[in-house]
């Protein structure tokens, strides 16, 4: 395994000393009716660290983030934040932590400059505290120039930026963000992390992110991966992929790829994983790997890749499918039907 020290170096970032934790989620279980959506749920996050959780729609992260954010109570176990129980101090904490929730809480109709002023309000700051504060925001968010201008005049990344704006008002030691880049264009996307990297580096400001997307989990100095509930995965994903050595093999079966399985791992003696019409392999040297099994079973494979490991390929060796299948697809889609019929 790597070590954090190591990781971070890789990362271009000088290692500091291990302190208290800012969040520290213990043994975090969450039930709606019959279904259970978190179960048993730990993890910590360190101070001036950009922390993510990722899983895919079901695995129990906007769950987690509403617990986080003071807006749901557990089941059982506990979430603590800058010494802050989330569940029974809720109040303190709020004051503590600034929160950007997926869905658009700007008022449109209302200027930058107003928005924030509105919010700043919400956190008893007044006068020409409050003023100098969203100047300061202004400039760092990058829109001093159109402090002015109605926010319905924004592109989304800079709507955006107004969000983030208001989560970072009140000085929060902690900032909370659900799928901050949904429908954001790659370039807007690219600017938010790095605007988030500036404020874990610069302010010492911890940052919990959650996401689904592999590209944004990889800018994360540590992963949480969570599956239907369950904790999966914990660690910088330079650490989590090198849980898995060699290359990874897929072959597209022509026929049977179970079958196509069972023949490769009895000729070869290698572990193999059947994912609908394709057959996984981990192994040393794929490319040398590759043209064996083709000569070993001509005819039964269609087509071949052979890559580094990946993030998803962790979530894989943990769970035994894919991050997204049609099928999960589907129940996370019934879920949501049965949602709003309730």
């Amino acid at each position: 395994m790597v070590s954090k020290v190591s990781a971070l170096a890789d990362a271009g970032r000088e290692p500091g000393p291990i302190s208290t934790p800012v969040i520290s989620v213990e043994n975090v279980v969450h039930r709606y009716e019959t279904r259970t959506a978190l179960n048993g749920v730990s993890f910590e996050v360190h101070p001036a660290e950009l922390f993510g959780l990722l899983g895919p729609n079901g695995s129990g992260k906007t769950t987690l983030f509403r617990i986080l954010s003071t807006l749901m109570i557990p089941t059982s176990g506990r979430a603590v934040i800058m010494g802050c129980d989330a569940a029974q101090d809720a109040a303190s904490l709020r004051r503590q932590i600034g929160v950007v929730f997926q869905a658009q809480s700007v008022d449109p109709k209302l200027t930058a400059y107003e928005n924030l002023w509105h919010q700043g309000h919400l956190y008893g700051l007044r006068g020409s505290t409050l003023k100098k504060r969203i100047g300061e925001i202004l400039t760092r968010v990058g829109l001093a120039d159109r402090a002015k201008e109605r926010v319905e005049t924004f592109s989304g990344g800079m709507q955006r930026r107004i969000e983030l704006g208001k989560g970072l008002l009140h000085y929060p030691g902690v900032l909370l963000l659900d799928e901050p880049t949904t429908g954001l264009d790659p370039g807007a996307r690219r600017d938010l992390w790095q605007y988030l990297q500036i404020l874990r580096d610069e302010e010492q400001v911890s940052v919990l992110v959650t996401t689904h997307l592999m590209e944004e989990a990889e800018r994360c100095d540590r992963l949480a991966i969570l599956n239907e509930g369950n904790l999966v995965a914990l660690g910088t994903p330079a650490e989590l992929k090198s849980e898995i050595g060699g290359d990874i093999i897929m072959l597209d079966a022509a026929h049977d790829a179970t079958l196509l399985a069972e023949h490769i791992r009895a000729r070869f003696r290698v572990e193999t994983t059947v994912m609908e019409n394709q057959v996984r392999i981990e192994r040393e040297g794929g490319h040398r790997f590759v043209p064996d099994v083709v000569e070993a079973f001509p005819g039964e494979i269609q087509a071949i890749s052979v890559s580094k490991p990946a993030l998803e390929d962790v979530f894989i060796r943990r769970t035994g499918h894919k991050f997204w299948s049609e099928d999960r697809e589907a129940n996370s889609e019934s879920d949501k039907k049965r949602k709003k019929r309730r």
